[in-house]
């Protein structure tokens, strides 16, 4: 018998595994964009200090480095392995795919990161304790090797959404999956928008500072970073949606909520007002206030962004070739890797998957209802929460439809040929497509249930 080998899926049943990777990657963006930011803001406002004479901004720099060294290098580094670690269990294959095309990649950064953490130690606590030509070039290698991290990242978040040239399926090599026109717009958009982090941030500790003079001085220039990269994120945004694949432009107009448009457009522009305000009225930037606006760029910026890329590459999680449901969904010669459809074609789901307990490699009338949830689990589940909340409840989408026969039409017409390009091609046999209809009418609120027996529902695949 072959097997395809999926890893027992892990299903958090509050709101569903992909939200767990969400939450934990949108912080982790607020305190990774922060930390790059600062750090070139730091070089810049340790040049003007030293050119200017004017120490008061090495203690700025001082300030908001140790207010950094908690928000983003503590928070941040415990974040980071947790992505790592949600994504293992949640993405196992997508995390292989990543590691085996850019090991050598996330092993650079790793040592520009090592560079980084040492460095933020060194341009606060050697400031005049160092001569100011020494302090000034680990500023710049500060600066510098933080940025380095991110462009080693958006790299490869970029292949996530599509590799940079088609001659890496046949021939593979980093350097064709790596750099792509969606690279360097993803780049120019993050770069502005970190900007924009780093000056809400600062906010926090600008405010709290005591010379009223000084303060004046250090809001507005925050204000003007945080206006012109505002600005500029927007303009490189849509720079960024016109590299994107043709079927992200198609999820986009038809899958993403009819106000996300309006809602970034409206953050932006608060955004922009709160700077504006700032530079006139200096004195409207309190540490709580700034505080108040660095929660509200989470939850109104940068988390309905993240969500909105992570839809936009469905149906794959990773080079357009490993589906969200961890599948193989086209060859890649460049990786020896075959696509694993036609075995699922052949074999059906639940016979090809290692770890399904032997009772239900075969739908049978008794086992139909925790036959379709083990294919729920490994099909469905990285998407959608199989309860009524979280990230995009299942049974929602079929509008509570009672009718087994009509749900299972509907997963063997659409999703059994693969011609709905924001789903993966999920090749169910009858008895499997049943099975799994089945599950999904059991799922709805209705009083009307499949009549179907089954065994107790085990506690986990």
């Amino acid at each position: 018998m072959e097997y395809i080998g999926l890893y027992p899926m892990w299903y958090e049943p509050g709101v569903g595994s992909g939200w767990i990777v969400g939450l934990i990657a949108t912080v982790h963006v607020l305190f990774s964009h922060t930390a790059v930011g600062a750090a070139l803001f730091f070089a810049y406002l340790a040049t003007v200090s030293y050119r200017r004479n004017q120490p008061e901004l090495l203690e700025f720099i001082k300030k908001y480095g140790l207010f950094l060294l908690i928000f983003s290098y503590v928070l941040g580094s415990i974040t980071g392995p947790g992505i790592w670690y949600s994504t293992t269990v949640a993405s196992p294959r997508g995390i292989s795919a990543l590691i085996h095309s850019f090991v050598w990649k996330w092993a650079t950064e790793w040592v520009f990161f090592v560079i980084e953490v040492v460095g933020v130690y060194m341009i606060i606590y050697l400031v005049g304790k160092v001569d100011r030509a020494t302090h000034l070039r680990i500023s710049i290698i500060f600066g510098l090797a933080s940025y380095g991290t991110m462009l080693i990242i958006i790299g490869i978040l970029s292949f996530m959404m599509w590799p940079g040239k088609p001659e890496w399926f046949v021939e593979g090599g980093y350097l064709n999956g790596f750099y792509g026109s969606n690279t360097f717009a993803q780049l120019a958009m993050r770069t502005a928008f970190m900007f924009t982090m780093t000056a809400v941030v600062g906010g926090v500790v600008a405010g709290a500072i005591k010379d009223a003079a000084f303060k004046k001085e250090i809001t507005r220039k925050l204000a003007v970073l945080g206006m012109v990269s505002t600005v500029t994120g927007g303009l490189m945004f849509q720079w960024y949606m016109n590299t994107l694949p043709e079927t992200a432009q198609v999820i986009f107009e038809n899958r993403l909520p009819d106000w996300f448009g309006v809602s970034l457009i409206a953050t932006l522009g608060g955004i922009f007002a709160w700077f504006a305000a700032t530079w006139l009225q200096p004195r409207l930037l309190t540490p709580s206030i700034a505080m108040g606006m660095t929660v509200a760029v989470l939850v109104f910026g940068l988390w309905p962004e993240e969500v909105a890329r992570e839809s936009l590459r469905k149906p794959y999680v990773a080079g357009q070739y490993v589906y969200s449901n961890q599948v193989i969904a086209r060859d890649v010669p460049g990786l020896d890797i075959q696509s694993e459809i036609p075995l699922l074609e052949k074999k059906g789901f639940l016979p090809t998957q290692v770890f399904v307990p032997d009772r239900l490699r075969q739908v049978t009338p008794h086992n139909a209802l925790e036959a379709g949830r083990s294919l729920a689990l490994t099909t469905c589940s990285n998407c959608h929460s199989l309860s009524s909340t979280g990230m995009r409840p299942l049974a929602r989408y079929f509008g509570g439809n009672s009718d087994v026969a009509m749900v299972k039409t509907y997963l063997q017409g659409a999703l059994g040929t693969g011609n709905t390009i924001y789903m993966p091609h999920i090749p169910l046999n009858d008895a499997e497509a049943y099975a799994l209809a089945a599950y999904i009418v059991s799922l709805s609120p209705s009083p009307e249930k499949p009549v179907v027996r089954t065994a107790a529902a085990p506690n986990q695949e």
